[in-house]
Parts: C-alpha cells; sequence; structure tokens
C-alpha cells in the first residue's frame, strides 16, 4: 500500500508539474521569443520483489526548452541580412526621392543650353541675355538644392550610425548581464526564461550588426562582430563607439573596445547597410553630382573665355565653383598645409583621395585603397587626375590629408555675373586670307587656346615664305614664330590658333585680328548651345547632361537592386523563422491536447492515490 501510494503521488507531482508547463506555453503562444517547453519524465527505479520487480512511480528529470541551435542560428544570420536589406532599401529610396523631388534637372540643363542657342538667334538682344541668365541661376540652384540634400541625407546617416552603436551596446550589455545570472545558476540548471530572453536579445543584436555565436561550456555565450571584434564573453561586454571621422568630424566612424577603426570590417544588420550605403552608393552620388557641377562650370567658362562680350572683352566666367576640399588628419603632427585646384576636368574621377607623407615622399591613394601616380612639377607642385597639389610648410611621418575634388561642388555652384552684356556671344578672333593671295589654302577655323595671353587679341600675321614653311609676326612686325605648314594642322601663338586647308603659294598671308563685328557675330554663343552634346568629363567622352542622367541611372539601379534583395531577403527569413518556429513555436491545438491528457493523467494519479487510501483503510479496520 505504501508503494501504491508513493506511485500515485510521483504521478499527480508529474501531472501537475506538466499541467503548470502545458500552461505556460499556451499563456506564451504570442510572445516573441518563447520557446516551447515539455517535461522529460523518467521512471523511478523499480524494487525487487523475490522473482519480479514492482514499478515506484515516476521522476521529472527536467523542463526542456524545444531548442535546435543551428536552426536558431541561421534565423539569426537570416536576421541581419534581412535588417541589411531593409535598411540599405530604406535609404536608396529616399535618395531616389530626393533626385525626384528637386526638381527637374535634366530640364534645367535643357533650358539653359537652349538659351544659348536664344542669344546666338538675337546677340545682340538684352532681354535674350536676361533670360540665360536666368536660367543659369535656376540650374545652378537647382545644383545646390540636390547638394544640400544629399549632404543633409550624409548627416542623417551618421546619426542614425552613432544611435545604432548605442543600441548595440545595449544590447550586448543585456547580454553579458544573463550571461552573468545563467553562470550564477549553475550545476546544470535549465533557465528556460533566462535562456529565451538572452536568445530574444541575440536576434535583436543581429538585426544591428552582423554576428557570430559560441556556446560556452558554463552556459554562457560569447559573442563576436562578424569581423572578428569580442563584444560580449561571459558577463562582460565591451562596448563600439561613435568617434569622428579623423578629416571630418561629421562624418561617424567606429572604434572597438580598444581604439581600433573597424568602420570598413563591420557588416551585416542595420549597422552594415548603412556604412555600405554610405561608401558605395551616398558618397559616390555625392562626387558624381559634384563633378556634373564642375564640368558645367569649367566647360560653359573656358568656351565663355574665348568669345567677346558686347563691350568687346573675352568673357568673364558665367559660373563659380568651390575649390576641392582638402583635410588635415586630426593625427597629423607637421605643420604641412596642403592645397588643391582642378587643372583638367576631363581627367577628373568621382573618388575621394587620401594624400601621405612617409617622411621622404609623398604618395597619393583614393580612399577604397587603390593607389594613383602622383608627378612632380618643376615648380614643386604635384598632379594627379586632374589636379594639382601644393604643399607648404613642413610634414612629419605619418601626416596625411584627405582630399575631396568634387564633393562640394554642386552646393557651391553659383552664377558669377550679372551684367548680360558680358555674355561671349561672338567670336574672339577673325582670320582673313590677303586680297593678293594667289595659293589655294583656306581658313578652316580660328580659337583661342588661352585667353590668359597677353597678345591674344594684339593681332597678327601669317606669312608662307614657301608652300610649306611660314612665318607668323605680330602687329609691330616683330616676328613671334614659324614653322612648317601642313594642311590641316593649326598653326599657333600667342593663345590662339588658326587651321588652314589647301595649298598656299609662296607670298601668300593670312591676318589674324580680333573680332570687329562683336555686336552681331553669334559664333561662340552656337559653341555655347553645342556644349550639350560637347563630352567635358572623361577624357571628353561624357557631356554634362550625360554625367547628370549616369548619376541618374546608378542611383535608380541601386534603388532598384537594393528592392529586389529586401524580397529575397524577407523571404529567406521567413523561411528560417518558419524552420526555427516548428521546432520551438507554441502549437495551441498540440498544448490542448496535451492539456487534456495531463489533466486526465492527475486525476487518474489521485484516483491510485484514493485507491491506496481505502484499502488501508479497510486493512485498519480489519486489524483494529
Amino acid at each position: 500500500m505504501a508503494n501504491m501510494l508513493t506511485t500515485g503521488i510521483s504521478g499527480l507531482n508529474a501531472a501537475q508539474i506538466a499541467l503548470t508547463t502545458v500552461g505556460n506555453n499556451i499563456a506564451n503562444a504570442g510572445t516573441d521569443g518563447y520557446s516551447r517547453q515539455t517535461v522529460t519524465q523518467v521512471e523511478r527505479i523499480s524494487q525487487q520483489a523475490g522473482k519480479f520487480t514492482i514499478g515506484n512511480g515516476v521522476d521529472v528529470a527536467s523542463v526542456q526548452r524545444s531548442y535546435s541551435q543551428y536552426l536558431t542560428t541561421a534565423m539569426w544570420s537570416s536576421n541581419a541580412s534581412l535588417s541589411r536589406a531593409s535598411t540599405f532599401n530604406d535609404l536608396t529610396t529616399t535618395l531616389n526621392s530626393v533626385l525626384s523631388g528637386s526638381g527637374d534637372m535634366q530640364g534645367s540643363l535643357d533650358s539653359l543650353y537652349a538659351a544659348f542657342s536664344t542669344v546666338a538667334n538675337a546677340p545682340s538682344t538684352s532681354s535674350a541675355r536676361q533670360s540665360l541668365l536666368g536660367d543659369a541661376a535656376s540650374t545652378a540652384t537647382m545644383f545646390n538644392t540636390l547638394g544640400q540634400q544629399m549632404q543633409a541625407q550624409q548627416l542623417s546617416v551618421n546619426k542614425q550610425i552613432s544611435n545604432t552603436v548605442d543600441s548595440i551596446n545595449s544590447a550586448t550589455s543585456a547580454i553579458a548581464a544573463l550571461n552573468k545570472q545563467i553562470k550564477q545558476l549553475g550545476n546544470g540548471a535549465m533557465p528556460n526564461d533566462l535562456l529565451d530572453q538572452r536568445d530574444a536579445l541575440v536576434n535583436q543584436l543581429s538585426g544591428l550588426v552582423g554576428i557570430n555565436t559560441v556556446a560556452e561550456s558554463d552556459g554562457t555565450m560569447s559573442v563576436y562582430t562578424t569581423a572578428g571584434q569580442t563584444v560580449v564573453t561571459g558577463p562582460t561586454s565591451y562596448d563600439l563607439k561613435a568617434t569622428p571621422d579623423p578629416y571630418d568630424a561629421t562624418r561617424t566612424n567606429i572604434t572597438d573596445s580598444v581604439g581600433n577603426d573597424i568602420t570598413t570590417k563591420l557588416s551585416g544588420g542595420a549597422l552594415g547597410a548603412m556604412l555600405d550605403y554610405r561608401t558605395t552608393v551616398l558618397d559616390p552620388a555625392q562626387n558624381a553630382l559634384g563633378q556634373a557641377a564642375l564640368a558645367l562650370s569649367s566647360s560653359v567658362n573656358a568656351q565663355q573665355a574665348k568669345g567677346l562680350d558686347l563691350n568687346g572683352n573675352l568673357g568673364a566666367p558665367i559660373f563659380s565653383v568651390g575649390s576641392p576640399a582638402v583635410s588635415s588628419s586630426s593625427k597629423n603632427t607637421g605643420s604641412a598645409a596642403v592645397g588643391a585646384t582642378i587643372s583638367d576636368v576631363s581627367a577628373t574621377t568621382s573618388s575621394d583621395y587620401i594624400m601621405s607623407y612617409n617622411g621622404a615622399s609623398w604618395s597619393l591613394k583614393t580612399t577604397a585603397g587603390q593607389s594613383v601616380p602622383l608627378t612632380t612639377n618643376p615648380d614643386g607642385t604635384y598632379s594627379a587626375d586632374g589636379m594639382t597639389f601644393s604643399v607648404s610648410g613642413t610634414a612629419a611621418a605619418g601626416d596625411s590629408f584627405k582630399v575631396q575634388p568634387t564633393r562640394n561642388a554642386a552646393g557651391s555652384l553659383s552664377v558669377a555675373m550679372t551684367d548680360p552684356s558680358n555674355i561671349a556671344a561672338a567670336a574672339a578672333l577673325t582670320t582673313t586670307a590677303a586680297a593678293a593671295n594667289t595659293g589655294a589654302a583656306k581658313v578652316g577655323s580660328v580659337n583661342v587656346t588661352d585667353p590668359t595671353n597677353a597678345g591674344v587679341l594684339a593681332g597678327a600675321t601669317i606669312s608662307f615664305t614657301s608652300p610649306t614653311a611660314y612665318t607668323i609676326t605680330d602687329a609691330g612686325g616683330a616676328t613671334i614664330g614659324g614653322g612648317t605648314y601642313t594642311s590641316g594642322q593649326p598653326i599657333t601663338a600667342n593663345g590662339w590658333s588658326v587651321t588652314l586647308t589647301g595649298t598656299p603659294a609662296t607670298g601668300d598671308s593670312f591676318g589674324v585680328a580680333k573680332n570687329a563685328n562683336g555686336l552681331n557675330d553669334n559664333s561662340n554663343a552656337l559653341k555655347l548651345a553645342a556644349l550639350s552634346d560637347t563630352g567635358v568629363l572623361s577624357g571628353g567622352k561624357v557631356s554634362v547632361v550625360d554625367a547628370y542622367a549616369n548619376l541618374t541611372t546608378q542611383i535608380g539601379s541601386a534603388g532598384a537592386q537594393a528592392a529586389t534583395n529586401l524580397t529575397t531577403q524577407t523571404a529567406l527569413h521567413d523561411q528560417a523563422v518558419s524552420a526555427q518556429q516548428s521546432v520551438s513555436g507554441v502549437n495551441i491545438d498540440e498544448e490542448g491536447a496535451n492539456l487534456v491528457k495531463f489533466q486526465q493523467s492527475y486525476q487518474a494519479s489521485a484516483q491510485v492515490i484514493a485507491a491506496a487510501q481505502t484499502i488501508f483503510t479497510s486493512l485498519m479496520n480489519a486489524i483494529g
């Protein structure tokens, strides 16, 4: 009877624990991160009774989580990828909205070049000239607005990076605190609620940054970034830090707990998306927009300088744009300063650069790490990728400077001209053949090649001493040049270039003079209008219009790829969550069946106890 009573009590206790566990599962069916719990029962060691054994009841060995480390880790990994894809898509969507919501840049450029055509049709009409300056101002404003909005997004992304680092540190600190509690329990205890809480925090952390985890033998979990930095080990967490970029205090970099810069090493999660987006989409977009603004200013001003305005002067600049930005590293110890100017727009790129001094010489690399040949000029300056660098002061070994040739160009573009009469619609020079010429040579073209040359408008005469040789004299009769003549090859002097075709006769001459018909001539205005299709960038292959079109295509493509990747990662994450929940999730129907099962077990065990009590009472009555 005692054995029967003990057996009934053990069954009653086991059923009660099972009922409590099922009830807990049902109560937490909607709790994120909760893992279904199951009761593990084991048969008690039977007692020997002669030739047979008698059962001794049941013991509850454990209450365990339904858990798969493999499936949970896979879910964390897919969560990191999904969070990255979602954040990246949000950022590219915002950038596309900036482009579409900032007006019609393409239309503005078309209007500007059309305005040059209008001036060419009526070069002396002030209203056409004034309208051109208005279109120029509208285009500059369009560039300014886009540049400012991209810079605003740059600041926003940097703020988000800083906030995300704070969230990462909060999560790792909480994980370390749970590690401490789990370790303190020890003795093989299974603190299911603490383990679920820790897993939920790790899942949250994986959405912030890509991670790897290692389950330790003492029940704790170590957490590492995908770059290998330890962020949690046992009860200790190691904070990441959001620190100012050494070249730009408004740009946020990431350092580990000992101060190593790991910005380029982190990946995955929202933080990885922000860092990737900033480097691969936003920075290049800002630079490409600035490059287009620089190309517009440079090409228009260069052609403007080759013509005459209504006052008979060489054209002054229509646009103004800022110089390349050069920032010294906060770690520099020398007194050197570096300046940069654009010397050849066609050779510029959309890259940023780091110019470094090793104690003996200077070197140049893109911020992506690609070496760029640096040419030393006779005057002590340096040249590379369409830029000229000047160095003053004394540099120390290890000093470096960040050069951004085009980053701020869009924001700084402005109209420098206020007087419409200063638009240089007329050609600066004319070339005429002497009336006494007997040869077949004819004037092909005349162009200003260097408007800064003091003698460019002074006039000159090209005289042929033979059909294949010529001399050039200035207005005073002094010889200023000469050479061998080849039909179609330029003849140059004093900042101008003349191309003749055909064969001249000995004694033939051609005069080069300032254009006397500047009020009505439209030659230079036509060339300004033609800039819409003229290559300026990439070695003269890409026009300003094409450069902006390429930018919009680049950003649109990044947005389309981000949207596609988000769709893919969403599906993969759903699969990973479904697989994990098939093991760890609560099934209400299954729990309902278990509830009935263990309720019946509880009631049956109670009947066993009642039967034991009845038998014992009958026995006592019989004996008594």
